[in-house]
């Protein structure tokens, strides 16, 4: 009689977060009062804290005074996740993927635009080429959001938007933040 050993394979080993890894850490740390209580709030400026993600990622905690928001923009080619830790964000966001560069100008088609509402304890996650902007929307309340990237962020491209047209406008590196 001959007995054979079967052998599992050796785990395999990520190298990178996933969407879900992401969104995971956003919410746990959202859910986090001595995470948040690290925040300085402003009570008319936006503020915010880069903290250690996932596997390498970039994280921030970000303070939304009432009526403050992004402006429209994306994550340089960076996919991400964020949730509301509290008050209530809403999202504008175009329902296609718009490409990171080689671009200035677009003119986008009717029935792209999606908006949602992100109150306390819900959140996304987004791929590389998710162009959006997040706005406080209330006039009394201060919001507090999670973020988290991957591959940290190698910038940000800032859009003017004008109808359905949709301009760069700038593109801020780390070192401007």
């Amino acid at each position: 009689m001959s007995i054979t050993h079967s052998r599992s394979p050796a785990p395999t080993r990520r190298l990178a977060p996933t969407l879900g890894d992401l969104l995971d850490f956003a919410r746990r740390t959202a859910a986090d009062p001595g995470a948040l209580a690290r925040l300085r709030i402003d009570p008319t400026e936006r503020t915010w804290l880069r903290v250690d993600g996932p596997m390498g990622s970039e994280a921030w905690l970000i303070g939304w005074p009432p009526g403050s928001e992004t402006g429209w923009h994306d994550h340089g080619g960076s996919s991400g996740a964020f949730v509301t830790a509290s008050g209530e964000l809403s999202e504008l966001s175009l329902g296609l993927p718009i490409p990171t560069a080689g671009w200035r100008s677009l003119e986008l088609e009717q029935g792209v635009d999606r908006r949602r509402s992100l109150p306390t304890g819900r959140g996304r996650s987004f791929g590389p080429h998710h162009v959006h902007q997040v706005v406080n929307a209330s006039e009394q309340e201060h919001a507090v959001s999670v973020h988290a990237y991957y591959p940290p962020l190698p910038s940000v491209r800032r859009y003017a938007r004008t109808g359905d047209v949709l301009r760069l406008a700038l593109v801020e590196l780390p070192a401007e933040w």
